[in-house]
């Protein structure tokens, strides 16, 4: 069965998240046109001729700092902002984009997607920050749980095919 489009981006977005050199969790992003064209793909890392922390270690994790606490202190950039940068730098424009991630992004990434025109985020896995719920919600940023689409698309089929049956 050919995969949905939403399949078929989270898992370019899991397959980027493999040359992500953190220690604490890999996370890919993919932006995605309204004729879902791919504009960018980014994964958490560090920056541009730095050390990986894979290399020297994890500050938050010698600190004992809890996930989605103290991001300052990470010597890498998340995903998210990676994609917002990218384009950027290259002269993509996001205006509208989907960004398909397979963590829930933080306030932080919030703010790039929403100021770089970000419009819908498909995400995987939960991540503890609620600021960055809020923020979106009042950017007109919808945050859209891939699993939750899933099992809805899957409840629907199911009546769909129950309906058949009768």
């Amino acid at each position: 069965m050919r995969q949905t489009w939403d399949e078929y981006f989270m898992n370019i977005a899991h397959q980027v998240a493999t040359r992500s050199t953190c220690l604490r969790r890999q996370v890919g992003a993919v932006a995605v046109s309204r004729d879902n064209r791919i504009l960018g793909t980014g994964y958490n890392g560090s920056l541009p001729g730095t050390p990986h922390c894979d290399v020297v270690g994890c500050l938050r994790d010698e600190l004992g700092v809890p996930s989605g606490q103290r991001q300052e202190i990470c010597r890498a950039q998340h995903a998210e902002a990676n994609v917002c940068n990218f384009a950027a730098r290259h002269g993509v424009a996001l205006e509208g984009a989907t960004m398909y991630v397979t963590a829930q992004p933080c306030t932080t990434c919030v703010k790039a997607m929403a100021t770089t025109g970000i419009r819908r985020v498909i995400f995987d896995s939960e991540y503890p920050d609620q600021l960055a719920c809020q923020l979106a919600k009042e950017a007109g940023m919808e945050l859209i749980s891939f699993r939750e689409m899933v099992e809805q698309a899957e409840k629907e089929n199911g009546n769909s095919e129950e309906s058949e049956k009768s």
